[in-house]
């Protein structure tokens, strides 16, 4: 069964989906209205603005770099399902401090001093929580799907992910200059995800457990990296994610200044790019499981990060005509914007890189699920974001760097598309490893005859 929607009308994976959704539009939701507001209504300086927009995808990653160890054990120790409640109900707790923060700002109180650390404590907090939910979302999969609806499944997921990203940033856009509804949001949609989490299926350890948790983040981190990489499949699908959510770390960063100081756009405006964004993922994520056909495989994936880079390229030179071409600099609209026939170049070379973006990744993590023994996964996903949070954080800092050192936001552009190089050479490495795994060997008179 390689299409997603069966999957849908099942108890054994709905509950989950909906979870994993409402978490990803709030999560979504909060730190865009947050960075919005902050880009837009408090700082007037391109370097201060991508220096804050680094600063918080900083925040928010280093509890991945941490904790990710930690939170892996104990998922494949413990009811994946009751871990996934208690992380929904310590949500609702850390909404309300971000939502009292947004609240400060709105008002103008101590904004510096009291509520931008409020809120950035909030993103921390979120960050944990995402660090504990994230190995389970993937890790849960092979327990309650069939062998041949896992890939399906995970690229529901990341479809679904993406579309709560897009509904997530679209309201946003909205809510940058309402802070106060955002506030309320923000809550009641925490709450509404725990209630949702209440329905997930029991998940209980499988296989030989480990004797107990390793709670030093940096001696769990390095065993747990160091025994995944034993096997090279999911050594180089972790290397592959890794360097692709590099590169993302970079193109994220840049998406708010680079609408505001190159494409002259409004909160609405860098909204709607991040929505093209989010589409696109979750037509890349869907669109190649049709194409491999529900089969774990990192086929497509080399040359797919190499269209991505080819995207970029493109989303380059359509910036750059752009900037020439527009005389007032004053911040455009949604309507404004569209008016230019170079707008849905714009649009159009972003659905571009995300479509790609998706094909490429989204098998990849399949293989941290369906090539471990059941009782490791979480610990293979919890091993792939340490990783992934390590080189987002490089990718952020290196975002900086090029900012400081005075290179435009356009052109930083290119050398993303130039990182995309190293991505496809990952994602043929995985392949050949695939290939010559024993599983393989082992299908291949069989597919012949």
């Amino acid at each position: 069964m390689f299409t997603s929607t069966h999957l849908l009308k099942q108890r054994r994976f709905l509950p989950l989906f909906v979870t994993q959704l409402l978490n990803a539009f709030n999560d979504n939701l909060y730190k865009t209205t947050m960075v919005l507001f902050v880009v837009y209504a408090v700082y007037n300086s391109p370097d201060t603005e991508t220096i804050f927009s680094g600063v918080a995808s900083f925040v928010f990653i280093l509890p991945f770099f941490l904790l990710s160890a930690i939170a892996g054990q104990l998922a494949d120790m413990r009811d994946k399902a009751a871990i996934i409640r208690a992380v929904k109900a310590a949500e609702i707790a850390i909404m309300t401090v971000g939502a009292f923060g947004l609240f400060l700002a709105w008002r103008g109180i101590a904004v510096d001093v009291f509520a931008i650390p409020l809120l950035m404590l909030a993103l921390f907090a979120m960050g944990v929580h995402s660090t504990f939910f994230g190995p389970i979302k993937y890790a849960i999969l092979p327990q309650h799907l069939e062998k041949d609806e896992v890939l399906a499944g995970t690229g529901l997921v990341e479809a679904g992910t993406y579309l709560a990203i897009m509904a997530g940033t679209i309201l946003a856009g909205f809510l940058a200059q309402r802070v106060e509804i955002a506030a309320l949001a923000v809550m009641g949609f925490a709450i509404i995800g725990y209630f949702t989490s209440r329905h997930v299926p029991p998940a209980p350890p499988m296989g030989e457990l480990p004797e107990k948790v390793d709670f030093n983040p940096f001696t769990s981190s390095y065993r747990l990296v160091r025994d995944v990489s034993h096997n090279r499949e999911v050594f180089f699908a972790i290397l592959a994610i890794s360097f692709f959510w590099t590169i993302g770390s970079v193109l994220f960063i840049q998406f708010p200044p680079l609408a505001k100081n190159v494409l002259f756009a409004d909160p609405a405006v860098a909204s709607l790019f991040l929505v093209f964004f989010s589409i696109g993922v979750a037509i890349g994520s869907v669109a190649v499981n049709l194409l491999l056909k529900g089969r774990v495989s990192a086929r497509y994936s080399p040359v797919s990060v190499l269209a991505m880079g080819a995207m970029v390229v493109v989303f380059y030179f359509v910036c750059r005509a752009w900037n020439a071409m527009v005389i007032d600099e004053e911040l455009m609209g949604i309507s404004a914007f569209l008016s230019y026939p170079l707008a849905w170049a714009v649009l159009s070379s972003l659905l571009l890189i995300a479509i790609f973006g998706g094909m490429f990744v989204v098998p990849l993590y399949a293989f941290l699920t369906t090539k471990v023994p059941a009782n490791q996964a979480s610990r293979a996903v919890a091993a792939n974001n340490i990783v992934n949070s390590g080189a987002m954080v490089m990718g952020a800092v290196f975002a900086l760097g090029l900012s400081a050192i005075g290179i435009p936001l356009a052109e930083q552009l290119l050398l993303s598309a130039a990182m995309c190089l190293v991505s496809a050479w990952l994602g043929l490495a995985l392949y050949r490893a695939e290939q010559s795994a024993p599983e393989a060997a082992e299908a291949a008179p069989s597919a012949a005859e």
